[in-house]
């Protein structure tokens, strides 16, 4: 017969991904070993077997439960009763928020994704590919009416402004929830007086034979 799950095994999965990424993040995921994991979790490494099959398994958890936390932040915010560029300032609000104590998997996001095979890689891009979308459609909803219609550009702001926001960890240590609602309403001014100062493009020159 199967072996019966303990009640808290879920909450234990969680508490090894944490630390974890922590290892990870520090050691870098190539370098780190499952051994180093399970000394850092007070388990010894047969233990750690029993709730992750080795280190791909492991980092596609951590990494999951990262990208679907901010994806469920996204999805569950009540968009008809906000105007557009209210909804495009809560959405940089609840990135910002989920990125809080999350530094060492935002790091791993970043960095070790492509280190996974690729249907596991290919599963949390999916996720990434959803969270970009649901912004994208914030943006071309906030921004002048022709840049809706850009695609090219409306890609470009959007990958924009996740910059502004997916390195504030690099510069500001302060995890308090203040520091973020305040960077939060800077990127959020700045993007919005960018986008909303941008003109159509020009057309493409005309080449003449010669």
């Amino acid at each position: 017969m199967p072996r019966t799950l303990a009640r808290d095994h879920a909450e234990k999965k969680a508490r090894i991904a944490r630390q974890a990424a922590r290892v990870f993040a520090r050691s870098g995921f190539d370098h780190a070993s499952m051994e180093e994991v399970a000394a850092s979790c007070g388990l010894a490494k047969g233990a750690l077997y029993h709730y992750f099959g080795g280190k791909e398994e492991l980092l596609q958890f951590i990494l999951a439960r990262h990208l679907g936390a901010i994806l469920e932040r996204l999805r569950r915010t009540e968009t008809r009763q906000l105007q557009p560029q209210d909804l495009l300032r809560r959405f940089v609000l609840e990135i910002l928020l989920a990125y809080r104590g999350a530094d060492d998997e935002h790091r791993l996001q970043m960095n070790a994704l492509d280190r996974l095979a690729r249907a596991r890689r290919e599963a949390l891009k999916d996720i990434q590919r959803e969270i970009v979308a649901l912004m994208e459609q914030a943006v071309a909803a906030a921004g002048p009416p022709h840049l809706a219609r850009d695609r090219r550009r409306l890609r470009a702001a959007t990958m924009s402004l996740f910059g502004m926001l997916n390195w504030f960890y690099l510069w500001n240590r302060d995890s308090a929830v203040a520091a973020r609602h305040e960077y939060a309403g800077l990127a959020a001014d700045l993007f919005l007086g960018g986008i909303g100062s941008l003109g159509e493009p020009d057309p493409p020159a005309v080449t003449r034979p010669r």
